[in-house]
């Protein structure tokens, strides 16, 4: 009997073609699709389940001649994703809940589904490479098609996790998904994407904050590295380090968020060369091959949009790791992850706690400091 296989459908293309490759490379294909939390009153445009999205999941699996499920996970996604996310604004760095809801919702909540319908693995439409050493352990890998690689948000899952994983389409560029959906006649081949959180349902994650979690942003003062008021921010959740735009002040030259201190509530802001930084620190470890002990040289990739940049890598306990990067590095942020890679291989990742900004903003707070 062929191996059984469940494929975590959403009414997209990915995950539409990724079971058709699946069903054509004769494994027995059933799909589940993931009823998500939505605020009320919102339903209808949350992009991960709308009516619409399961409508055409049902037609892709009743095409393709498979078994079609829908899975109740708004309970575990509000408590495990939607509180997450407020909470880390809470606490003033800017989280990344794809991350999460792929390692707790997708590749816990839904694996476990799928394994009591004696499911071997469970497949996605992510854009990454699979490749099985001879003990046959999963080893994860970039995608073919680089502006579509998602290995970044896998990173999270554990190794046994991703031994029972499978990612069809992590061979493919997304025009050749396309052609493949429309080559079946699938009803998602033209499918439009959207890159908004889905649970956002649209609206802009300030205005989210605001609706469900009011107390969690205050205004407060927006300082220079010298300690110069400049404005008055609308609570520190509403921005990001690296962030320009929306600021709200004037200057003779752009500024930038270099810093968001929750003990003052102040907003701190500087030219562009103090935003570069060349360490970081990182916890929550998730190593997906045994930890290193030694320092050794990667590539270190500390947002979902940011290119791998070379730098030597320091554990720090099997948890922790310190990266120092050759050049320095824009936009590093506190709550995001750091993905360590050894060429195009994912060897695991963290979230990042701290970032050290360059000698020259460090003297210009000293200075402050010190008056």
């Amino acid at each position: 009997m062929n191996a059984r296989v469940v494929v975590a459908m959403s009414g997209g293309v990915d995950s539409s073609v990724a079971a058709a490759l699946l069903k054509e490379q004769g494994y027995e294909v059933i799909g589940m699709m993931l009823r998500l939390w939505t605020e009320p009153g919102r339903e209808t445009a949350n992009r991960c389940c709308t009516p619409e999205a399961m409508a055409l999941a049902r037609r892709v699996a009743s095409q393709l001649e498979i078994p079609f499920y829908v899975v109740d996970a708004k309970d575990a996604f509000a408590e495990q994703v939607v509180t997450y996310f407020i909470n880390e604004y809470m606490r003033g760095v800017t989280p990344n809940p794809c991350m999460i809801c792929n390692r707790h919702i997708r590749w816990e909540f839904l694996l476990n589904r799928a394994l009591s319908l004696g499911a071997e693995f469970m497949a996605t439409g992510h854009y990454a490479c699979l490749e099985r050493d001879a003990q046959g352990r999963a080893h994860l890998f970039r995608a073919n098609d680089q502006h579509k690689d998602q290995s970044y948000v896998l990173h999270a899952l554990d190794p046994s996790q991703l031994d029972r994983a499978l990612f069809p389409i992590g061979e493919l560029t997304k025009s050749e998904v396309r052609q493949k959906a429309a080559e079946l006649n699938l009803p998602v081949a033209h499918a439009r994407e959207s890159q908004d959180l889905c649970f956002l349902a649209g609206t802009r994650y300030e205005d989210f904050l605001k609706r469900n979690a009011p107390n969690t942003a205050s205004p407060g003062a927006i300082l220079d590295s010298y300690g110069n008021l400049l404005g008055q921010h609308a609570g520190l959740p509403f921005y990001t380090i690296g962030q320009r735009k929306g600021l709200g002040i004037s200057s003779a030259e752009p500024l930038y968020v270099l810093e968001k201190d929750i003990a003052s509530n102040t907003l701190r802001v500087g030219p562009a060369d103090d935003l570069g930084c060349h360490t970081l620190t990182a916890s929550e470890m998730n190593w997906l091959q045994p930890a290193p002990v030694q320092p050794f040289r990667a590539l270190v990739k500390t947002r979902y949009t940011a290119p791998p940049r070379p730098a030597t890598v320091s554990p720090d306990g099997p948890n922790r790791f310190i990266a120092t990067f050759d050049d320095a590095v824009r936009d590093i942020t506190p709550g995001q992850a750091a993905v360590i890679y050894l060429s195009d291989e994912v060897l695991g990742g963290g979230i990042i706690e701290t970032q050290v900004a360059p000698a020259a903003a460090r003297r210009r707070v000293n200075l402050l400091n010190n008056r």
